[in-house]
């Protein structure tokens, strides 16, 4: 899901940027709560983009404490069966290596050879190795950009794109999402004989 349109959601209420980002939090929390029921096995937000450092200084104060306080909540929740891990490039946040980098030291190491790096390699070493690719990608606030969210695992998704702003979007909308979702024909690039 790609989660937009908090700080719109917030002006149109004139409220803080910050109260639109708490409220998307909040969306996030409920929808993620109803989605097991509907047979949703992952979620993949977006939450902050590495174009989100350009905000002011408050706003990504709020967003930084809204994700420390969620993570938080998740870790300490016994009974949730959510488990988060983090994706893209977090050398901001901590030290991090992105696959591609990886992948070359090993080919510089001579652990690999270059005619050994295949798209499943690539997929391993991704920060999201070992979740499936998306499926469906969310996009709230009826933008029709991908915003380099997973751009190598989404090459096959489908897409679903609302109007709604991030904070208003809800279970509802999801299964709205899913529906859509259902009527497609996904032929990965194939056409179907007949």
């Amino acid at each position: 899901i790609i989660m937009d349109g908090n700080g719109r959601w917030a002006k149109k209420r004139f409220l803080p940027r910050a109260m639109g980002h708490r409220q998307g939090a909040q969306a996030l929390d409920k929808l993620t709560k109803e989605a097991e029921g509907l047979g949703v096995e992952y979620i993949t937000v977006y939450a902050f983009s590495t174009e989100n450092w350009k905000r002011s200084k408050d706003e990504v104060d709020s967003i930084m404490g809204l994700l420390r306080e969620y993570i938080n909540r998740f870790f300490n929740d016994k009974k949730s069966i959510l488990k988060i891990r983090s994706a893209g490039d977090l050398t901001a946040l901590s030290p991090d290596l992105r696959a591609v980098t990886k992948i070359a030291e090993d080919v510089k190491a001579g652990k690999i050879q270059p005619e050994d790096i295949n798209d499943q390699m690539i997929s391993d070493n991704l920060d999201t190795a070992g979740i499936p690719d998306p499926e469906l990608i969310i996009r709230t606030s009826g933008e029709f950009r991908t915003s380099n969210f997973l751009m190598w695992q989404s090459a096959y998704s489908e897409y679903y794109i609302t109007d709604k702003l991030w904070p208003d979007f809800n279970v509802e909308d999801l299964k709205d999402a899913i529906k859509a979702y259902q009527t497609r024909d996904r032929r990965f690039g194939g056409r179907k004989e007949g």
